[in-house]
């Protein structure tokens, strides 16, 4: 008969074994996303980049163009899916977008997220002019990468790029 593993030993071999597991857990690739805008005339566009999952929940946000919270009600799909989120604004905003102007943002995700059902939006507002909820959805896949994909009213195009 065996005797049991001390614990000391048992924590040391469990260690061991997650520090091998976590690496490949958080393997990412990195995403970088190219929106051009359409020259609509108007004011700088608000965007909203977000993921949803294969449900429509949200995800995570990953780029909000346009600096004035008291618009982002304006960015009505993300701001409703995204407000239980505390961090959905923590270092991923700048400055609004121009008409006929181009957003290029990059971001980290886990391998997990892609071609897993997982689809990028973009929700679009610019000043007296219409709203533009999920003014583009694209599902993230590998077979999507490097395909540019058009909007409804604001985005001319979206583009992304899988590293």
């Amino acid at each position: 008969m065996s005797k049991p593993m001390s614990k000391p030993l048992l924590a040391t071999t469990v260690a061991a074994a997650c520090a091998l597991a976590l690496p490949a857990l958080a393997h990412g690739r990195q995403l970088t996303l190219t929106t051009q805008l359409k020259n609509y005339g108007g004011d700088g566009a608000y965007l909203a980049v977000y993921l949803t999952d294969s449900k429509g929940a949200y995800a995570r946000t990953l780029w909000v163009a346009g600096g004035k919270a008291k618009f982002y009600k304006h960015l009505a799909d993300w701001n409703r899916l995204s407000v239980g989120d505390t961090k959905r604004l923590a270092g991923v905003t700048g400055a609004s977008v121009g008409a006929g102007r181009t957003l290029k943002v990059t971001a980290d995700l886990a391998d997990a997220l892609i071609d897993a059902g997982y689809e990028i939006r973009i929700d679009a507002a610019a000043e007296d002019m219409r709203d533009s909820p999920s003014d583009i959805r694209v599902p993230l896949t590998t077979q999507n990468a490097g395909k540019p994909q058009t909007g409804k009213q604001y985005v001319q195009t979206l583009t992304y790029q899988l590293k």
